[in-house]
């Protein structure tokens, strides 16, 4: 019963660890690769460096876009594409 008590605070640690670290960030994975995957064409989306823009065309062989932006056509990874930013910007106004 000794040898428990010694290994139960280094335990603990690992168990508060996964809850608050390891488990949230999986999902936040699992998340934008969801993400990623249910774009299309038509969606108002935002890179993660920033650039505002509408998705013109979607390519599965090399996971990326093309966005359509006021400076022209340019091509994105779909990793590019900031799901927090892009949500803010589709979510609807609240009255």
């Amino acid at each position: 019963m000794g040898d428990i008590g010694q290994f139960l605070p280094m335990i603990l640690i690992f168990v508060v660890a996964y809850f608050f670290m390891i488990r949230p960030q999986m999902k936040r994975q699992k998340d934008e690769k969801k993400f990623s995957a249910e774009l299309k064409r038509g969606d108002r989306v935002i890179t993660k460096s920033g650039l505002h823009g509408k998705v013109v065309d979607l390519n599965d062989k090399d996971s990326s876009c093309i966005l359509e932006t006021m400076a022209g056509k340019l091509k994105f990874d779909r990793s590019a594409i900031s799901m927090e930013m892009s949500k803010k910007l589709t979510a609807p106004e609240k009255k």
